[in-house]
Parts: C-alpha cells; structure tokens; sequence
C-alpha cells in the first residue's frame, strides 16, 4: 500500500517493493538489513506498520510503527502551522469619476473599517464614454480620498490606469 500526503508519497507494508530494507524498530533500535517479507511478519507480529522513511537510501530505510497514528500526527502538525498562518485578503471598492461627496465619504469611512480590520483595499474608478477623456478628475478623487485617510492607510501602489479603469492600493499604516 502507498499512501500520499501532498507532495509525499509513503509506501507501508506490502508497498514497498525493494528485496532488502534497513529495520529500525519502534523504540528506534536497529534491526540490520532484512529481507521485506521478514521485516513486515516482524511488524504484523507487533502489531504494527513497516513504513518506508528514507526512500532513497542504499538499502531504504523503514521503521515499525503505528501508521495510523503517524499520519495523526502529521495532520495536527500541518493543521498546527495553519493556525499560525495570517491571511490578508484584498477588499475592492469601485467608484465613478462624478460620485457624490457624501458617497465618497461612506465609501472612505467603508475603506477604513476594511482597513482596520487589516485587509488591504483596492480603490477603482472607473470610467465610461467620454469620461475617459477626463481622467484627471478619477486621479483628484483618489488624492482625496487618500487625504481623508492619511492617518490610517498608506498608499502601497500609485493610481495607476488599466484600460478604462484607473486602480490604487492602500495598506494600513505601520
């Protein structure tokens, strides 16, 4: 049998195709080099697993041991260092080159609860029709905005123009 955990692949009892290993046991004594079929009574006579741990060694090495209490363990390790991954998601907010004062103002105070939550915001005005001949006021709105905020976000990407949008990236202040 073998058994793949992401990248790596485990080969366990039967799985192991070579004619001699290395035994080391449960208590991590070794055993020598053993054909794999006595390694693997050994193992069943114990109870136990013969898991293949350094594939590529001359003659491989495998252990006794419990597998299914070895892949336990693993999973609480991988799962263990995902609790200490942080995730930092972008939030977007869209405006238009003519938006009202107080609805820049509802989207700026929004931009800065995003903020404080420690997301990154995406600001993105975009532009239609003829409006695209007038992007000098999409880049007034953005200096605006990032006016009213300077206490808290700083700017972590220009305003910059991509196609019929014009896009800008704050972060918290540190």
């Amino acid at each position: 049998m073998s058994i793949s955990s992401g990248k790596i692949t485990v080969r366990v009892n039967y799985g192991i195709r070579v004619k001699e290993v290395r035994v080391i046991d449960s208590n991590g004594e070794q055993l020598g080099i053993l054909q794999v079929r006595d390694a693997i009574k050994k193992a069943e006579e114990l109870g136990l697993d013969l898991v293949e741990v350094a594939p590529t060694a001359k003659p491989p090495v495998c252990r006794i041991m419990d597998f299914g209490k070895y892949k336990y363990e693993l999973s609480k390790k991988a799962s263990e260092s995902r609790k200490h991954q942080t995730v930092i998601s972008v939030k977007e907010v869209k405006l238009r080159p003519r938006t009202d004062d107080h609805d820049v103002e509802f989207k700026t105070n929004n931009i800065k609860r995003f903020l404080e939550e420690g997301d990154k915001v995406k600001v993105t005005i975009m532009f239609r029709g003829r409006e695209m001949a007038h992007t000098q006021q999409g880049r007034v709105l953005l200096d605006r905005i990032v006016k009213d905020l300077e206490t808290v976000a700083s700017v972590e990407q220009r305003p910059l123009m991509e196609g019929r949008n014009m896009t800008m990236m704050l972060g918290l202040k540190k």
